[in-house]
């Protein structure tokens, strides 16, 4: 009970505070756009960037955890695109639905609770999961979208779209970039270092400040099965299947079990309503599902932090 006091009950008040700051209009109806804009370009990148250049190359080869968390997002996924045959017949819609039941809330909610309950031994995973789901999956997804909507498909045409899409993601960039300084095996100047830490410790509080903004403005009207069914492949399927092949397919560090474990129960990030209204799709079921499945994960999120607290970590 006390690591869910402490580490998932200041999470989930940061959420809190971010829907009552929108109930109340503390905040003007433009800050939702403005604090994302600001979370994505430039505080978890700062975050990430700055986790990737302090990490140990040696020992991140952790292929298991690797397979463990993308096994979880690929079942899901597949569980979620076949289920929707029946209500969605295009493979795009399809492909939204099956991003929706696998795609993480990880670089916004997931990083801090993995920092507040593992410690910062659990930031190269928890960065690793983020460029799984905000990099891999949205490409994967993206690249299903745009063959579909290809006239006449054309393998090189799609993967160009989405090597630009995926260029333009800064949550793809800034790790990598913080990758690539790693090797030089050169630390950062200190004063760059600091700017960049000082940049990055807002990214956490506002992250879910933010979430709490768009829970605000998202339709409250009542879960149909095509929620439930998202709900239920991101908090229950993909945990499972997660932890099934971290502990018992892979061979992996506890602290990197367990943070592949917490990262896949997280609820639904906003990725897939944005793609959506990209895309000019119904986003109505993406919000739903993210909505219910934040609410969910406050039982569900403090059930594993529990559990997870009661075994050894190190």
């Amino acid at each position: 009970m006390n690591a869910v006091i402490t580490s998932a009950l200041p999470v989930f008040a940061l959420i809190l505070t971010g829907w009552l700051a929108a109930r109340w209009r503390i905040l003007g109806s433009g800050a939702t756009d403005a604090l994302n804009r600001y979370v994505v370009y430039l505080s978890l990148p700062a975050l990430l960037f700055r986790a990737m250049t302090q990490v140990d190359l040696a020992g991140a080869a952790h292929w298991g955890f690797l397979g463990a968390f993308a096994g979880g997002i690929a079942i899901t996924f597949l569980a979620s695109f076949l289920g929707a045959r029946r209500t969605q017949g295009a493979l795009t819609d399809r492909s939204i639905q099956g991003l929706a039941a696998s795609y993480a809330n990880a670089g916004y909610m997931g990083i801090p609770l993995c920092l507040a309950l593992l410690g910062a031994e659990s930031m190269a995973p928890a960065t690793f999961t983020t460029l799984l789901t905000a990099s891999v999956l949205f490409g994967f997804a993206i690249a299903l979208i745009e063959f579909d909507r290809q006239q006449a498909p054309s393998l090189s045409a799609t993967l160009l779209k989405v090597g630009r899409a995926l260029l333009r993601n800064p949550l793809l960039a800034a790790p990598l970039l913080g990758l690539t300084w790693s090797f030089t095996g050169i630390a950062l100047p200190e004063g760059v270092d600091r700017y960049v830490a000082l940049l990055g410790a807002s990214a956490s509080p506002c992250a879910l400040v933010t979430i709490g903004l768009f829970l605000a403005q998202t339709e409250t009207s009542s879960s149909g099965p095509g929620v439930m069914r998202l709900v239920t492949g991101k908090l229950l399927l993909q945990p499972a299947v997660t932890a099934l092949l971290a502990f018992y397919v892979f061979t992996m560090p506890p602290v990197w079990a367990w943070t592949a474990v917490l990262m896949s129960a997280l609820p639904i990030g906003t990725g897939p309503f944005m793609l959506a209204q990209m895309y000019g799709r119904d986003a109505r079921v993406t919000s739903r599902a993210i909505l219910v499945s934040t609410v969910a994960s406050v039982l569900t999120v403090s059930l594993l932090v529990a559990w997870i607290s009661a075994h050894p970590i190190a």
